[in-house]
């Protein structure tokens, strides 16, 4: 019981350092996405200091992006918010057309690519419980990203869930 309490009390320590630290030794112009400890870390989407996941986006209105003759929109979601990035490519498959024109990025492994960062936006199901949910026109899809072939005129959804 004693050594359960001492392992707690110094998770605790650990983490109360992490937070106070937070800002400590950063640069003022570090990416969001290198950082220990992520403004997604939140619950409902917002921290108890009022962060929301916005506030590390690239993109906070509708744009444009990229160069190709194929044009899909990408509705990104996360809070009760959302943009629509059009993106123009010559890319075949969706995750090479967020790639190239980095609006995603994430982990790599046996099933494709795990997005784990949108727009610059972190959702990771370790930390908090939240993921990006991949969907056209509103439908799930049972595929993922880079092995979603892509059309002329398409519409996706990129949309950060809690699971």
């Amino acid at each position: 019981m004693k050594n359960s309490f001492k392992a707690l009390l110094l998770a605790l320590l650990l983490v109360l350092s992490a937070v106070f630290c937070a800002g400590c030794n950063k640069e003022e112009n570090e990416d969001p996405q290198s950082s220990d400890l992520s403004l997604s870390d939140t619950k409902n989407g917002e921290s108890d200091e009022g962060f929301s996941v916005w506030d590390g986006a690239k993109y906070t209105e509708d744009t444009e992006v990229g160069d190709g003759a194929v044009t899909v929109k990408i509705e990104v979601a996360a809070e009760e918010k959302s943009i629509t990035v059009t993106v123009h490519t010559d890319a075949d498959n969706l995750g090479a057309a967020l790639i190239e024109n980095d609006l995603v990025s994430g982990d790599e492994s046996e099933y494709g690519l795990y997005i784990k960062f949108v727009n610059g936006m972190e959702a990771d199901y370790d930390k908090d419980g939240t993921y990006w949910s991949l969907s056209k026109d509103g439908e799930y899809l049972m595929t993922g990203a880079d092995s979603t072939p892509i059309a002329d005129g398409e519409h996706y959804e990129l949309t950060r869930t809690k699971g």
